[in-house]
């Protein structure tokens, strides 16, 4: 008989301790935020919490994937508050937010006429720091496709009648 590839069962898997650790483990919903019609990028309170954020304090370095022109998602990596490079947290009604209006202007993002969502993930980034990855989606549908059709042509009906 081959060796196949067996997985085996421990003895703790059979205990019950583990079927409801298992339960309570209940998936998350995404963080998301938006980018504003004013080019900022707007997370709601229940974002800032979930996320851990501490707004009073929190410096972010904003950065971009390198040797890309068009932003698809920006990086947060958390700042110390007297560095150079960092963007402020500033409070706003219900939400907090980070101005980066030409910024996402020189990356292709048109924030004044179509509205962009994103959603948050954590990462690990150097020496045990956790980063945010901002993976951006606009809500706009792509436009129907009005080129030429392409293809074999369709025969016409009036080809079959023109033989009686």
């Amino acid at each position: 008989m081959k060796a196949k590839q067996i997985r085996f069962f421990s003895p703790d898997e059979n205990s019950e301790a583990t079927k409801k650790a298992k339960k309570s483990a209940v998936k998350s919903t995404p963080v998301t935020g938006y980018i504003s019609a004013t080019g900022k990028l707007v997370f709601p309170d229940k974002a800032v919490t979930e996320l851990g954020f501490d707004p009073e304090t929190n410096q972010f370095k904003v950065g971009t994937q390198e040797g890309k022109r068009k932003i698809k998602s920006l990086y947060l990596v958390p700042g110390i508050e007297g560095e150079g490079e960092t963007f402020e947290l500033a409070k706003g009604a219900k939400s907090y937010g980070i101005s980066l209006p030409y910024i996402l202007q020189k990356g292709g993002i048109d924030y004044a006429n179509t509205k962009h969502t994103f959603t948050v993930k954590p990462f690990d980034y150097d020496n045990d720091v956790t980063g945010y990855e901002l993976k951006l989606s606009n809500e706009k549908p792509k436009a129907e496709y009005t080129g030429k059709p392409r293809g074999r042509k369709r025969q016409s009906s009036t080809s079959e009648e023109g033989g009686l």
